[in-house]
C-alpha cells in the first residue's frame, strides 16, 4: 500500500474501495486497505473520495455514520447515503482518510520513501523507482532500469519486502518483467537478419 505524499499539508492514506451497493438503505460493502477498519471506520471519520471527474462525488467528502461486518463483508453507511441509488454513485471510489505525521500503518509507504530506491532482485540492483502511480485496482512503481521504464505492480507476491532504511526494494518478478524472454530476442535476430539479407 502507498501512501499519498502531503497534500494541502496533509498526508493521506488509502484505506478502501468502495464496491458495490448492498441492500436498500445506502449501505457499500468495501474492499480493505488498513489492517485496522474499526479504528479508521468509526462513527464521525471523514473520507476524501477519489472519484472520475465526471462523478458527482468529484471533490467531495463523506462521513461515516456507520460500519459494521455483514455475513463476513465490511459493509460502511455514509451520512446522506440514505438509498442504493445513492449508494450506486459510490461504486469505485477509493476512500483516503488524513493522517498524522507520526502515525505509520504496516506495509505502507509515502511516495517520497519509495522514490530513489534501489530495486534489488536476488541480490543484484536492477533499477530505480522514480515514481509511484496508483490505480484503483493496485500501485505501480516505475521503475527505471537502463534505458527503460519498468511498471511493476507494487503487490507482495512482486514486491515481498521494502527496507527504506537500506534503500531498498526486494523484487521477485515474473519472467519477463526486467528481461526479454530468450524467444523475444530469437524473433528479434531473425528479423534483423532477414533485412540484412534483403538489403
Amino acid at each position: 500500500m502507498v501512501q499519498k505524499d502531503s497534500t494541502n499539508g496533509k498526508n493521506q492514506l488509502r484505506v478502501g474501495r468502495l464496491v458495490k451497493a448492498h441492500g436498500l438503505k445506502g449501505a457499500l460493502k468495501l474492499e480493505l486497505y488498513t489492517d485496522n477498519p474499526e479504528r479508521r471506520f468509526h462513527t464521525g471519520a471523514e473520507f476524501t473520495l477519489q472519484v472520475p471527474e465526471a462523478s458527482p462525488w468529484h471533490g467531495k467528502d463523506v462521513t461515516v455514520r456507520e460500519y459494521r461486518v455483514m455475513n463476513g463483508n465490511p459493509v460502511v453507511f455514509f451520512d446522506d447515503v440514505d438509498d442504493r441509488e445513492a449508494a450506486e454513485s459510490l461504486v469505485r471510489a477509493i476512500l483516503w482518510i488524513d493522517q498524522d505525521d507520526d502515525e505509520v500503518e504496516d506495509n505502507a509507504w509515502f511516495d517520497h520513501q519509495l522514490v530513489g530506491l534501489d530495486v534489488v532482485r536476488d541480490g543484484t540492483v536492477v533499477g530505480r523507482v522514480v515514481r509511484v502511480d496508483h490505480f484503483p485496482a493496485q500501485d505501480l512503481l516505475i521503475v527505471k532500469s537502463g534505458e527503460r521504464e519498468i511498471m511493476v505492480p507494487f503487490v507482495e507476491a512482486i514486491v515481498p519486502k521494502v527496507d527504506v532504511a537500506l534503500g531498498q526494494v526486494i523484487v521477485t518478478p515474473p519472467a519477463g518483467l526486467f528481461e526479454e524472454l530468450p524467444e523475444a530476442t530469437d524473433d528479434e535476430d531473425a528479423a534483423s537478419s532477414e533485412s540484412a539479407a534483403s538489403e
